[in-house]
């Protein structure tokens, strides 16, 4: 798929010299990542997994990519749900995931590659520019984009600016998507991050497509970033 030249134009590239480099996973971090890959992997093995999207919204996915979005807290079943129904039922589809440039990151990218994703390094407050630009190059080759709209640091469940620009520059359509488990821990933390019980039912939802015309102003911008909330918030 070819996606045409955005509008509005991007930011210029910033000099080499004031670019942020993303850590990249050291001894321990490559540790730390990998038990988490397999503790993804084997609990997502035992759960109950339940289809819920509906026919219409799978039409939409089987017809061109599009931009994933999931809540941070859900990250150790979105990748599994990505392979178990997108990968199986549309061979030869690609996703592109984000994960901070900051060390913890790096586990995240190690994870994300691990189950065959592409990764772009960024957030809102370091290399957001350069990620936005690396998102469009994906996009472009025809990937699936996936955010967690509310990452890296919250608030919890309320949606970024970052992913209404990024669908006005690709004209990629948003669907909002939920990874629902029953039965799970939540970690003490600020987006309270949901490790599934074992055996426990995990349900895979998704909303209606959101599409941000490309000539959207500010004040559109901001009406459908509330859309977007209220249909992921809906989803749970």
């Amino acid at each position: 798929m070819t996606v045409s030249e955005p509008q509005p134009e991007l930011h210029p590239a910033p000099p080499a010299a004031s670019r942020v480099i993303p850590h990249k996973a050291d001894g321990k971090r490559r540790v730390i990542a990998a038990l988490a890959w397999m503790i993804i992997r084997l609990l997502t093995l035992t759960l109950r997994f339940r289809l819920m999207i509906p026919t219409e919204s799978l039409r939409t996915l089987e017809s061109r990519p599009v931009i994933f979005c999931v809540w941070h807290n859900r990250f150790a079943t979105s990748l599994s749900s990505y392979r178990r129904v997108i990968s199986k039922r549309f061979p030869g589809r690609r996703i592109a995931g984000m994960a901070s440039a900051s060390r913890d990151g790096a586990i995240v990218e190690w994870i994300i590659k691990r189950f065959g994703g592409e990764v772009v390094r960024g957030s809102s407050s370091r290399r957001g520019g350069q990620a936005l630009r690396e998102f469009v190059s994906c996009a472009r080759r025809g990937c699936d984009l996936a955010l967690t709209p509310d990452g890296p640091r919250g608030p919890r469940y309320v949606v970024q600016e970052g992913v209404i620009a990024l669908a006005q520059l690709t004209q990629l359509p948003i669907v909002p998507i939920s990874t629902r488990v029953r039965w799970k821990w939540e970690l003490n933390n600020w987006d309270r991050f949901q490790i599934p019980i074992p055996f426990s039912i995990w349900e895979l939802d998704a909303g209606e497509p959101i599409l941000v015309p490309r000539d959207t102003d500010n004040e559109l911008r901001e009406r459908i970033r509330q859309q977007l909330e209220a249909r992921m918030r809906q989803l749970d």
